[in-house]
C-alpha cells in the first residue's frame, strides 16, 4: 500500500510582493482581492503548525510573498522554526521566500528548516512571458543553493499558463537535473485581477502532465498542489494511481482548500495510507 505524504501550508506574509509574476495573486501589482498583512503573529504560525500536526501532515511550509530572503524574513522564519521545534511537533519544515543567497539558506539550516521551496515554474525559454522581475536562472541558482548547504529541495512547476508541451519537457528536464525530493504538480486557475487569462486544463491533459512528471522524476515526492480542486474536483483517484505520493493538506496561499478530514477520508478511500514518516 502507497503511503501519502502531507504537508500544510502557512502563509507568513501575503499580498506585498512587488514582482510581476502573471500566474499570482500574491503581487501588489494586480491588486487582486485577497487578505494582506505582512508578518503573521508567530502565535498564530504555531496554532497552525499544531493543527498541522493534528491532521497528520508531516510537512509545514513557512512562506513569505516578496522577492528574495532578506535579513529580516531570515531572523522571522529562523524564529518560528525555532518555536515550532520547541513543541517537539516533529514537522519537517520547509522556507519559502523568493531567492536566496547560500549565506541566508544557511542561517534557515541553522535554525532547524529542512528544506527549502523554490519553484521552477516553467521552462527557461517560457519564463519571460510570465515574468520580467527576475530570471529563471535566478531561480534555478537559488534551487543549487539550497542543495549546496544541505537543503533537501522542493521545485516544482505550474501546468496550463500558455506553455507548450515542450515547455513542458524542458521544465522537467530542468528539475531532473536538480533532483529535489519533492515536486509540487500546480495547475493555473485564472483571476479576473492577472493579466494571464488562459482556460483550466481540462482533467485528461492534467494527467498526462502528471504522468510526465512521474517518468522524468521516478524518485521524487510527486505533490499535487494549487488547482487540484479545480481541475479534479472529488474525482482524484487518477492523480495517485498515476504517481502522485504526497498531496498539499487544507488551504493553499491566497485560496481555500478542501478540509483536511475530508482530504485523509478522500486518500484512504482510495486504498492508500497516510504517511507517518519522511522516509
Amino acid at each position: 500500500m502507497k503511503d501519502i505524504f502531507l504537508c500544510s501550508i502557512c502563509n507568513v506574509s501575503s499580498g506585498a510582493c512587488l514582482e510581476d509574476c502573471a500566474y499570482c495573486t500574491q503581487s501588489a501589482k494586480y491588486n487582486a482581492k485577497i487578505e494582506r498583512y505582512r508578518l503573521k503573529p508567530l502565535e498564530q504560525i504555531l496554532q497552525e503548525a499544531r493543527r498541522a500536526a493534528d491532521n497528520g501532515a508531516l510537512g509545514f511550509c513557512l512562506v513569505t510573498s516578496g522577492r528574495e530572503l532578506d535579513d529580516k524574513r531570515v531572523e522571522f522564519i529562523s524564529q518560528a522554526a525555532k518555536e515550532i521545534l520547541k513543541e517537539g511537533l516533529h514537522l519537517h519544515l520547509i522556507g519559502c521566500s523568493g531567492i536566496a543567497t547560500k549565506e541566508a539558506l544557511k542561517e534557515l539550516k541553522e535554525a532547524g528548516i529542512a528544506s527549502y521551496n523554490h519553484n521552477l515554474e516553467t521552462s527557461k525559454n517560457f519564463f519571460p512571458q510570465i515574468c520580467s522581475t527576475h530570471s529563471f536562472k535566478e531561480r534555478y541558482e537559488t534551487c543549487e543553493n539550497a542543495l549546496e548547504v544541505g537543503l533537501g529541495l522542493c521545485s516544482g512547476g505550474i501546468f496550463g499558463m500558455g506553455e507548450t508541451w515542450q515547455d513542458r519537457l524542458d521544465l522537467l528536464s530542468a528539475l531532473q537535473t536538480l533532483n529535489p525530493h519533492s515536486v509540487p504538480i500546480n495547475f493555473f486557475i485564472p483571476n479576473p485581477a492577472l493579466p494571464l487569462t488562459k482556460e483550466v486544463l481540462s482533467k485528461e491533459e492534467a494527467l498526462e502532465c502528471v504522468k510526465l512528471a512521474r517518468e522524468y522524476l521516478p524518485n521524487s515526492r510527486l505533490m499535487i498542489a494549487g488547482g487540484r480542486e479545480r481541475v479534479f474536483g472529488n474525482d482524484q483517484e487518477e492523480l495517485f494511481r498515476c504517481g502522485i505520493n504526497a498531496v498539499v493538506l487544507g488551504d493553499y496561499l491566497t485560496t481555500k482548500g478542501n478540509t483536511p478530514k475530508e482530504e485523509v477520508e478522500r486518500i484512504k478511500g482510495y486504498g492508500y495510507s497516510i504517511a507517518t514518516s519522511c522516509e
